[in-house]
């Protein structure tokens, strides 16, 4: 996978030129990929999502063009890919009228592509919960905390339901949010933890995030993303 991004790369792979189809993350209009997110709840709760993402093509934006990605949960992202790597730079929901630019680009994979190589992005609990308050939510009333990024494989395996992958980059991500846990423990750094796993000509094949919280006030889980079908 290494050479097949170093190659892009090289190609000059700028905001505006067509990505190869075998990079590490797909940009080019047409790709479509459908993905089963299972959340694995602490008590004992197992829930299935759907999830559709596709790239609609390149736009042009205020900061110049880059290449736009819709979820079927409503969200768009526009992305470039240059020599510095893969990298978010605006995002839009539904409520959203126009493309919201990213203060700082957000990186989906730094270059070089290397075991070392890190990156930091904000992040927030997506499955932390209150058990009694409402909303029970620890997003909406926490600030987002930074995450470490680091990648740390190159040249792995993986099987998924869409098919075998060889030479993925895994990725791991660790953050930590403070929050009262119960009158015993007290204040606790909860562990965020995000690995992700991104693979020649699929992009990204599976992602686990993890968020355990083990406490009588707050309850987390463990939440799959696993690619089902791609083209």
């Amino acid at each position: 996978m290494k050479p097949l991004f170093v190659v892009a790369l090289a190609l000059g792979l700028a905001s505006c030129s067509a990505p190869q189809d075998d990079s590490l993350f797909p940009l080019a209009k047409g790709h479509r990929w459908h993905y089963d997110i299972t959340t694995e709840w602490e008590h004992k709760v197992v829930e299935h999502e759907p999830r559709i993402i596709e790239t609609l093509g390149s736009d042009s934006l205020d900061s110049g063009r880059a290449w736009r990605r819709r979820s079927d949960s409503g969200i768009e992202y526009w992305l470039r890919s240059d020599a510095a790597g893969i990298y978010r730079v605006a995002s839009k929901s539904e409520l959203d009228e126009a493309p919201l630019p990213d203060k700082e680009p957000r990186f989906v994979l730094k270059a070089p592509v290397a075991v070392g190589t890190t990156w930091r992005a904000t992040t927030t609990a997506y499955l932390l919960r209150r058990r009694q308050e409402f909303p029970p939510e620890i997003r909406h009333s926490h600030p987002a905390v930074p995450m470490n990024y680091t990648i740390e494989a190159l040249g792995e395996k993986l099987a998924t339901r869409a098919g075998n992958f060889e030479n993925c980059v895994r990725v791991k991500g660790v953050a930590a949010l403070r929050l009262f846990a119960d009158p015993v423990v007290g204040w606790k750094d909860m562990a965020l933890t995000t690995t992700e796993w991104y693979c020649p000509g699929a992009g990204l094949v599976k992602l686990l995030r993890e968020e355990p919280a083990e406490s009588t006030f707050l309850t987390g889980g463990k939440l799959t993303m696993e690619l089902v079908d791609f083209h």
